[in-house]
Order: structure tokens, then C-alpha cells, then sequence
């Protein structure tokens, strides 16, 4: 047998490489504006769609989360529709919280776990009408809910491809909703949600976003998208509107200490290691339990180990002298004793310090909380070193931007 003859030439492994990146990623309803829009080519995969990790310039694009109105293409977050008479009944027995606070028109942030109580995903529920919810979240778990849903008179289905997003965040996005025509905007709360007319169908829009910063998220049918970007882009032209990546959302996300699945914790059907599930007590997600609901997914287990002291980690924030961002860096008690690991790490603009969100393995981090350093290696002309840095617990989120909570929102 000729070997040569099985080497693929140079046009075919083109070809290969192509048909690969096409199949891996998709397109956004808004990647004809994306596109446009890039200039850096940096792109990653989110959830199989190609997604930008920065448009023009990483550092501006953050400052304009902080100073303008920022435009992120949230499609690719994954999304669940779930309606019928017993859809609040059935997200109350899967989801933390108490669903049946959460009147239509209004979002909250919730999680929902497996039944020895380690977290799956966290996420937000917007209670459309009575019977209709929209869940919203990193992974995808159309097979967990629709095993969960057994018993309920429910109908679930994913959405992701049909409905599209954007986060509009930052001091002048309202002003930009405004201008863009949405009557009634400023009337919106923190977690309230409204539909607003758009071309021939509707906009929902929400006072939600990942930024901790004042910010909203538009979502619309496929076929609208372009014309929404369009109207959004041609009325922030006064107010610095910019589109930008994911690195700089990132940034603004640990600076309000907000975490992510699969980077600040791992989520309970992605771990490999069984001590690397989470409790909701053990990332930072405790408040979301309500015991005086009834029965959801892992109760049982999530109340027996805060009633017996068995939580094993804790999620802290963490102030680090210097300005060396500690990224992944290990966390030490007096120098010497590895007590946990940094998921998240930068020097925070806006808060002038460099901070960090880190899972500590309790005590440490819950009754000891003096004398912590991270391990950092810094390049140095060329050279890794080393250098170790005290860490000082802190709450999150690392900044409170008072507009954020604002109603109605300052005209800037």
C-alpha cells in the first residue's frame, strides 16, 4: 500500500478545517452586525455558536460597560420556554427559590440541583404570564427538565435558536431605550420585565444584567433581531453606544463578584470528581433556599448538611495587596498550608484594587479568615516568579454602583 496515498492534500485539508469550523460554530441572528463590528477576530466557542471574545479593544470595551451603553449578543445563552397550568408548580419543585413570589412581569435569579443536592446550573426566571416562564441558563438540560416535569401538566421546549438576546449595560442604556422609542422604559424596576413594540411583533425587555451595573435584556423572535440592533445602534449614536465581547463583560461580572458555571464552580453533571460538586451553600448561593416552600430537587440532602455542619468549601471575595491579577491562583493559610484555589481574578478599574473570587475548604474562609496569601506567578522580563501576596476576605460584590438600583434611571 502506497502511505502517500492516504495523506490528504494541502486543498483538502483546508476543506476538512473549514467544514469543522462550520459545523462547530454557529451563527447569532446578530453576526451579520458582529462581524461587521470585528476588527480584533477573536472568537470562542459558546455553546456551540461563534462568539466574539473581544470586537475592537478588550480594556475600551470594558470601559464602555462603565461609562457608555455596552451591547453583548446574549443568543447562545440557552433558553427554556415552559408553560401550563402547572408550570409555577412545576419550577417550584425543581428551582431553590419560591416561585410563587415571583409575579408575572418579574425575573429572579435562582438555581436548581440534583437530588443529593449539588448544584446543576444557576440562571434566571422570568415569569412571563401566570402560566408561561422563560429559564434561562448556561448549560443545556432540555433532558433533566423534562424527566423532572413528569406528573405536571407542563409543556417544555428549548428556544435558544428562535429567540434572540442582547444585554444593553451601562450608565446611558436607558437613555438609549428611550430614544429608541420604548415608551414606558423608565417605569422598569430591578427584575421587572415588559414587552414593548417592535416592527410588526414585540421586544421583551428586562432590567437584568450580568454586569452589576444599570443594564437591561432584549429579547426577540429570530426574524427581528437585525432590525433591533439596528434601532438600538442608531439611537445610542449620542449616548457612545459600542457592541463588545465577552472579556469585557467578564471583567465587569467578577468586579460585581457575580459568578459562572464551570468557572467559579462546576456543575454537578460536568464533574468528574465527586469533591468537586457544590451545595448552594458551598458557592455562594445559600440565600436562594427556602425551606418553607416544600419538597424541590435535593432539599433533603442541601438542609441536612447546613442542619449537621457538613458544608465542606466556602465562596469568598478576596481583596489582594499589589496590582498582579491572581489569576488561578492557590490560596495558602500562613504561607504554607493549601487551603483552596482562585476561580476569578482581576484588577477591578473601577474599583481600583486587585480582587478575586475564590473557593476556600471551610474552616477556612467561615471561622478562619486571618492570615490568607495567594501563590502568584507573575512574568518578570521574560521569567516567571513567583510571588506571594496577602489576601484579606471582603463581601462581594467588590463595587455598588448606586444606579444599578435607580428608578427611575438618571438620563445620562
Amino acid at each position: 500500500m502506497n502511505i502517500s496515498t492516504l495523506k490528504p492534500s494541502p486543498t483538502q485539508v483546508w476543506q476538512i478545517a473549514q467544514s469543522h469550523f462550520r459545523t462547530l460554530r454557529a451563527d447569532t441572528p446578530f453576526q451579520p452586525r458582529i462581524d461587521a463590528a470585528a476588527k480584533t477576530n477573536e472568537w470562542y466557542n459558546w455553546s456551540g455558536y461563534r462568539a466574539p471574545h473581544s470586537l475592537w479593544d478588550e480594556e475600551l470595551e470594558y470601559f464602555a460597560i462603565r461609562s457608555q451603553a455596552a451591547l453583548f449578543d446574549i443568543s447562545p445563552m440557552t433558553k427554556y420556554r415552559i408553560e401550563g397550568p402547572e408550570a409555577e408548580a412545576f419550577c417550584n419543585r425543581l428551582t431553590l427559590r419560591d416561585v410563587t413570589r415571583l409575579k408575572p412581569g418579574r425575573v429572579h435569579y435562582t438555581a436548581w440541583c440534583d437530588d443529593q443536592g449539588f448544584v446543576l446550573d444557576d440562571g434566571t426566571l422570568f415569569r412571563l404570564s401566570p402560566d408561561r416562564f422563560r429559564l434561562c441558563c448556561q448549560g443545556r438540560h432540555l433532558p433533566w427538565l423534562l424527566d423532572s416535569a413528569i406528573g405536571f401538566t407542563v409543556r417544555i421546549g428549548e428556544e435558544t435558536e428562535q429567540v434572540a438576546g442582547l444585554a444593553l449595560q451601562g450608565p446611558t442604556s436607558f437613555a438609549v431605550l428611550r430614544d429608541a422609542g420604548f415608551a414606558g422604559i423608565e417605569r422598569l424596576k430591578p427584575f421587572d420585565l415588559a414587552d414593548f413594540a417592535h416592527e410588526s411583533g414585540a421586544v421583551t425587555i428586562s432590567r437584568t444584567g450580568f454586569t452589576g451595573d444599570l443594564g437591561y435584556e432584549l429579547f426577540v423572535e429570530r426574524e427581528l433581531a437585525l432590525p433591533l440592533w439596528d434601532r438600538l445602534m442608531v439611537a445610542g449614536q449620542l449616548h457612545g453606544i459600542r457592541p463588545i465581547g465577552y472579556a469585557a463583560l467578564d471583567r465587569a461580572r467578577i468586579e460585581a463578584g457575580l459568578i459562572v458555571a464551570n468557572a467559579d464552580f462546576t456543575a454537578a453533571q460536568q464533574a468528574v470528581r465527586a469533591d468537586r460538586q457544590r451545595l448552594p451553600y458551598e458557592i455562594g448561593l445559600g440565600f436562594m433556599v427556602d425551606a418553607d416552600k416544600g419538597h424541590f430537587n435535593g432539599r433533603r440532602a442541601i438542609l441536612d448538611a447546613r442542619a449537621g455542619k457538613k458544608l465542606r468549601y466556602v465562596l469568598v471575595g478576596l481583596e489582594i495587596e499589589g496590582n498582579i491579577p491572581a489569576e488561578h491562583a492557590i490560596v495558602y493559610h500562613k504561607k504554607n498550608r493549601e487551603v483552596g484555589l482562585v476561580s476569578a481574578a482581576i484588577w477591578a478599574p473601577t474599583a481600583k484594587k486587585s480582587v478575586a473570587i475564590a473557593s476556600l475548604r471551610r474552616p477556612f474562609g467561615d471561622l478562619i479568615l486571618d492570615d490568607l496569601w495567594v501563590e502568584i506567578y507573575a512574568m518578570r522580563e521574560l521569567r516567571y516568579e513567583r510571588v506571594m501576596k496577602r489576601a484579606r476576605i471582603v463581601p462581594r460584590p467588590f463595587i455598588r454602583l448606586e444606579r444599578r438600583s435607580a428608578t427611575p434611571p438618571a438620563d445620562f
